[in-house]
């Protein structure tokens, strides 16, 4: 957890809790049962105090930072007291948003300048909750996504691909038309190897090589239907170059790492990289060595 925020940082985080109500299985920072909400609510009122007013974006995780309840909302009220130029994007499961006053709540804490990351692991109830390590976990985050909506609350739906979801790709693509056409986008996300992720990866663990098609038709469905998606964490050399228009700099300023062949590479500037985090590096890597 950074000491200072910095203007142009995409790390300038308010980190809540260490708890959270799902266990999933990929989680690269696996949940402890502690009772750490005034810990970390003292720091982040510093964080939040001593921040330059032209920071760009604050964001508010955890753990699960819902959790806190009304110390969540003390914190974005905060932020947008405090910074009020300041883009608030949250990251959650969306689970406590089942109660629409719960999003009627942020929606008056944080006004709009607000946006939220939430995951959605597959278009499958019985697959959702066993990614999510938690059963009703689907009903209850889908319900909070109708109700962050009503407030008018953009959203920014979040793919985590791994073993257990990278085949029905499309089929989510499709879901997400039919279901959740409001989204602001769709967020598509290689998986970080660290925590729960390296210790289930026989489960977890799949290659961007063999997913990539079914990633590509998920993404050429939802642009054929005006829904926006962006490429997260997986870096350009593994992408088709067709879909590099797609891959953003995902990967937080503290935590990227370039491998020794990347410095020939003449597209490192513009690629996400690898997380510094991650156990093993994605197969497959080759720099491009001129122009495209």
């Amino acid at each position: 957890m950074k000491e200072k925020f910095e203007i142009d940082s995409n790390s300038n985080v308010l980190f809540v809790t260490d708890q959270c109500n799902n266990h999933c299985v990929m989680c690269c920072q696996p949940p402890k049962k502690k009772d750490d909400f005034d810990y970390y609510f003292k720091k982040n009122v510093a964080l939040i105090k001593s921040a330059p007013k032209e920071t760009k974006v604050v964001c508010i995780t955890g753990g699960e930072p819902t959790l806190a309840g009304e110390r969540f909302f003390e914190l974005v009220r905060m932020v947008r007291e405090e910074l009020p130029d300041t883009d608030i994007q949250i990251l959650s499961n969306g689970r406590s948003f089942a109660d629409h006053d719960f999003a009627h709540q942020l929606k008056m804490a944080g006004g709009d300048k607000v946006f939220i990351g939430v995951p959605l692991h597959s278009d499958y109830v019985g697959d959702h909750d066993k990614i999510a390590g938690a059963k009703g976990a689907f009903n209850e985050t889908m319900l909070g996504l109708y109700n962050l909506a009503d407030e008018g609350i953009a959203i920014e739906l979040r793919v985590v691909i791994n073993k257990l979801n990278y085949m029905r790709l499309p089929q989510m693509a499709e879901f997400i038309f039919k279901n959740l056409y409001f989204v602001s986008w769709v967020a598509w996300m290689g998986m970080e190897d660290t925590g729960y992720a390296t210790s289930n990866a026989n489960h977890v663990w799949v290659e961007p090589i063999e997913y990539i098609n079914h990633l590509c038709k998920a993404v050429e469905i939802l642009e054929g239907w005006d829904i926006p998606a962006t490429i997260f964490n997986i870096p350009l050399c593994l992408l088709p170059i067709d879909y590099h228009q797609y891959a953003t700099q995902s990967i937080s300023d503290w935590k990227t790492k370039y491998l020794n062949i990347c410095d020939s590479c003449v597209l490192k500037e513009k690629c996400c990289g690898l997380f510094a985090t991650s156990k093993k590096t994605y197969l497959g890597l080759k720099p491009y060595v001129q122009n495209i």
